[in-house]
């Protein structure tokens, strides 16, 4: 098996882009992540946010296995750009939301420290409960071509790339929070959420740009 070097960088670069995107919006388990940061100690919102990290790599397990069939289904390069289309306008519209979103604060937080693989546990179970996020890993995948026919053993590399932007995303921002955390509140939580969204939107028209210009073709 003949790998090919440029193929492989590609891959790690996208997938290290979805891991981060899917793990950076402050739903309920990043508020969860914050919130036992700052009452347990960085440990504790680490190892949620790396439950959380597994049940969104099963998400992607799933959607890749998913968009392969559609894809191929979808043989004819007209129906696949126009497919690409529907991606970047969902990846938009998620953008849109984390910019206008108000995260809730949690209103009963957990007494106790428990242990770190029960707070990895109900990181997960909290994460697993949104199957939406297949929605957003579609429209990622479109819009940075992370399903590609060349692809073979080099899909390896790019779910382990996702796995290492999600497990990065949540290792800096819980070492963030701790550092600041006399100063992080609600607000900045919010304050967070607008900053990504716009990075999604902006990534979301780039990717509109580049369709067209190869569906004008």
């Amino acid at each position: 098996m003949i790998l090919n070097p440029y193929n492989i960088l590609l891959i790690v670069l996208k997938g290290l882009f979805v891991g981060i995107v899917v793990s950076a919006p402050m739903g309920p388990v990043g508020v969860l992540t914050v919130r036992r940061t700052l009452n347990k100690g960085r440990r504790y919102g680490l190892v949620t946010g790396l439950g959380a990290a597994v049940s969104d790599m099963t998400y992607a397990l799933v959607t890749a296995l998913f968009m392969s069939v559609v894809l191929s289904l979808f043989a004819r390069e007209p129906l696949v750009r126009y497919f690409k289309l529907g991606g970047v306008a969902m990846l938009f519209l998620f953008g849109l939301y984390s910019f206008l979103a108000t995260p809730r604060a949690l209103e009963h937080p957990s007494k106790g420290l428990g242990t770190l693989s029960h707070n990895m546990l109900t990181g997960f179970l909290v994460a697993v409960t949104n199957p939406l996020i297949i929605l957003l890993y579609i429209a990622l995948f479109d819009s940075v071509d992370f399903i590609k026919p060349e692809y073979g053993f080099e899909y390896v590399f790019g779910f382990a790339a996702i796995a290492v932007g999600a497990c990065l995303w949540w290792f800096c921002l819980t070492g963030a929070i701790d550092k600041v955390r006399a100063r992080f509140d609600m607000n900045r939580i919010a304050l967070l959420n607008k900053a990504i969204g716009l990075l999604v939107m902006l990534a979301a028209i780039a990717g509109l740009a580049h369709t067209l210009y190869y569906l004008k073709d």
